[in-house]
């Protein structure tokens, strides 16, 4: 499993097919908060697990979902 200490600010988060879901904000505790900015996100902050990460590569977090996965499972932050 990849390490908080691995995951920084604006990293791109993609789905195990490629789709780009969104970018890193900052990880609390073992889950990463994606920033708000963006259509794609619809202007919230969304958490995702860590156990979702696969790996990272190019500097971006491949998840072991897809984007549609993703983005039916977070939870959105109120």
């Amino acid at each position: 499993m990849i390490q908080p200490s691995e995951i920084h600010e604006h990293m791109e988060v993609v789905g195990s097919d490629g789709g780009h879901i969104g970018r890193v904000d900052h990880v609390i505790g073992d889950e990463i908060e994606l920033t708000k900015f963006g259509l794609m996100t619809g202007l919230k902050h969304h958490m995702i697990p860590l156990s979702w990460v696969d790996h990272v590569e190019n500097d971006a977090l491949c998840l072991n979902l897809t984007k549609d996965a993703a983005k039916s499972a977070w939870k959105t932050k109120m």
